[in-house]
């Protein structure tokens, strides 16, 4: 069985609703210290906030970029990126361009995660593939020129609107990128068992909006 502390390492623990006050930031930000987690994973509008939350503390802060739908234009994500970054966030989750890469545009793809990597100035940058919308082929494809594009993880999907991550998903990602990347499975993870299945399958990061639940169902088990 996991630790909890090596666990807690491998969870981005998320909010990035639409509808989050400052308050639920607020105690994203505090479940992230109390478990320390490894990053709290935010819209940019609240980077600012939970950078200040957080300056004193290992916990990071993570940002979305061209979300939820990676459809801005390179410029508008590469600049969005680089505001996140001055906010405060060492981490950033950008969504890839979904239809540029359905469409065989993979020259247009790779210069999009490009400039963001170039914009996060060596800070993390995970690439969104969101992997319901692709083939197996497009998957590989995707993971390939995000490798050659200088980034450092690939994560599955955005978790609106579309189904989440998946085991099969996520062993042919591994597959792919073989250990030269992180790999992130996010969308619909909210128990403990869905957690340990996707880090069997090569998982290295957790992205879910209920990591105090899953910590605590981990503390049930060990002690049981």
């Amino acid at each position: 069985m996991i630790s909890p502390e090596k666990l807690a390492s491998m969870i981005d623990h998320t909010n990035i609703k639409p509808n989050a006050t400052v308050k639920d930031i607020n105690n994203l930000c505090n479940d992230a210290m109390e478990y320390n987690f490894s990053s709290a994973c935010v819209t940019p509008t609240n980077v600012a906030l939970a950078h200040e939350i957080l300056k004193s503390n290992d916990v990071n802060v993570c940002s979305v970029i061209g979300f939820p739908f990676g459809a801005n234009k390179s410029e508008i994500k590469a600049f969005e990126a680089l505001v996140a970054v001055e906010d405060g966030a060492v981490e950033l989750d950008m969504v890839m361009n979904i239809g540029a890469l359905k469409s065989c545009a993979d020259s247009l793809v790779k210069r999009d995660i490009e400039g963001v990597v170039e914009s996060a100035d060596g800070m993390v940058v995970k690439v969104i593939l969101e992997t319901a919308l692709l083939t197996n082929s497009e998957k590989i494809r995707a993971c390939n020129i995000s490798m050659e594009a200088g980034a450092d993880y690939i994560k599955t999907s955005t978790g609106i609107g579309y189904p989440g991550a998946n085991i099969q998903d996520i062993s042919l990602i591994r597959e792919t990128v073989g250990h030269d990347m992180g790999v992130k499975a996010s969308g619909g993870i909210r128990h403990l068992n869905t957690v340990l299945d996707m880090i069997n399958a090569g998982a290295s990061k957790i992205g879910t909006s209920t990591g105090p639940a899953i910590m605590k169902e981990l503390e049930k088990t060990i002690h049981k």
